[in-house]
């Protein structure tokens, strides 16, 4: 009785754990990290870069459940999404909600009370972005869902920046607007070879509403303009030749990618370039945060 009782427990953390899409929220607080150690020329306090990064976790992880609990009819009929718990019905909506006031009100506490009230309510304007615009009216109803609603995911480096310095200056927001113009190009490679899924579940993405071609085209043109918006922080001085060396290769893999897409689509294509674009955010800011210190 000792050991299935451990087992069932075990078994509705784990389910828990997937609502708060993990690998997500990851790279969404990777980002806010190097926001924080952006902010100042010293190290950032320890104990508010720990406190932020709890708090901003909790907040996306309350985010990421009850965009689950609002989709669980959409997951269910795409194979993408289909395992997870709502989609499943393993998990009820109340104990969604239980869950989602409980971790997000921690992190909204941690935040206010531990970094300052500028990240506590910038990382709740996010929340409310991501969970509720971006879900319940932009999703559902436009094909340029993710151009609007990316502004919610491309927060996370002015979170950061805002818990260290209590402000979110230009530098800040040009990291935002990195993240604001990556985001159309990697989701748009993922919902072109999952096109079937995003007819099957009734979202108006824009390979469905528009053709592949099209979406391709777009994606070339995101990519150019993300390369181009990268060289900012070396223009503005904000860096220098070593983040300057690394968006330019960086960068250049991209449109690659990109370019050979528009030319000549294939799943496995779009998926590589899908895969790229989350590892190109990841060396993008690691490069921003190694010239920072040198």
């Amino acid at each position: 009785m000792e050991s299935i009782t451990v087992s069932t427990v075990s078994l509705r953390l784990r389910q828990y754990w997937v609502l708060t899409k993990p690998r997500v929220s990851q790279l969404a607080v990777f980002c806010a990290v190097i926001g924080m150690f952006l902010a100042t020329p010293a190290v950032p306090p320890w104990q508010t870069v720990i406190a932020a990064t709890i708090g901003i976790w909790l907040l996306a992880a309350a985010a990421f459940a009850i965009n689950c609990l609002i989709e669980e009819q959409v997951d269910a009929r795409m194979a993408r999404t289909a395992h997870r718990p709502t989609a499943r019905g393993d998990i009820g909506a109340l104990q969604i909600i239980a869950m989602s006031g409980v971790v997000g009100g921690l992190g909204m506490t941690v935040l206010y009370t531990l970094v300052n009230p500028l990240t506590m309510w910038l990382t709740f304007a996010t929340f409310v972005g991501y969970a509720i615009i971006y879900t319940v009216i932009l999703k559902p109803r436009t094909p340029q869902n993710i151009v609007i609603g990316g502004l919610s995911g491309a927060m996370p480096p002015a979170l950061g920046w805002a818990a260290v310095a209590d402000s979110v200056p230009a530098e800040a927001w040009l990291l935002v607007l990195i993240i604001f113009i990556w985001t159309p190009p990697h989701f748009w490679a993922l919902a072109l070879y999952r096109t079937k899924d995003y007819e099957n579940a009734g979202l108006p993405m824009l390979p469905v509403t528009h053709g592949q071609k099209l979406t391709r085209l777009h994606i070339l043109l995101y990519s150019v303009a993300l390369f181009a918006t990268t060289l900012l922080p070396y223009v503005i001085r904000m860096s220098g030749l070593v983040y300057l060396a690394s968006a330019v290769a960086l960068g250049l893999v991209f449109v690659g990618y990109a370019w050979k897409l528009y030319r000549s689509y294939s799943d496995e294509l779009a998926r590589r370039l899908f895969r790229y674009s989350i590892l190109y955010l990841s060396l993008l800011f690691a490069a921003l945060l190694v010239d920072h210190w040198l």
